[in-house]
């Protein structure tokens, strides 16, 4: 791996990781670790690709650990602001245009883990079922009926999990 496709390659990962997680934070990381990876790989195809699809496969992992710290939260969960440190290079404002808005963001914790990945790579970045169906590990077939069913559910608005108002407990 070149050193110079972590500055081409990072936007990218960043964007799905955070749109992923909805977490600066987590996303950070989990760009990291997916370059990590990636320059322990023997053989890179495409770097472009497969960094993709490590950063997709490690944010799906993490938000099924995260689902589980979650699922004892009450309230509505919120995704943390995006924050834009000083003057954006035009990089970063070619990336940051296309940004999803906090109510976007909002649906998408509507998803499960592996519809949001469908969801996002091929209704956000364009990604065709082949590529999406690598990326997550499954059949074209099956990624077409997660993206249908992850569409049917943003459409209708409704939460993956419903949460009572008591906070459970005794």
């Amino acid at each position: 791996m070149d050193p110079s496709d972590y500055v081409e390659y990072r936007p990218l990962m960043f964007s799905i990781a955070y749109r992923m997680t909805g977490s600066v934070s987590d996303a950070e990381d989990i760009v990291q670790e997916a370059f990590l990876r990636l320059t322990k790989q023997v053989v890179v195809d495409s770097p472009k690709a497969d960094l993709a699809t490590i950063t997709t496969r490690l944010a799906i992992d993490h938000l099924r650990s995260a689902r589980v710290r979650r699922e004892s939260y009450v309230g509505t969960w919120l995704p943390e602001p995006l924050l834009a440190g000083g003057e954006p290079d035009p990089a970063e404002l070619a990336e940051t245009s296309d940004s999803l808005s906090m109510a976007f963001l909002v649906l998408l914790e509507s998803l499960s883990p592996a519809e949001r990945a469908v969801f996002l790579l091929r209704e956000v970045f364009g990604y065709g079922y082949r590529e999406v169906a690598e990326a997550v590990g499954k059949t074209e077939p099956a990624c077409r009926q997660i993206f249908a069913r992850a569409r049917r559910r943003i459409d209708e608005g409704r939460p993956r999990f419903e949460t009572s108002r008591g906070g459970g407990g005794s």
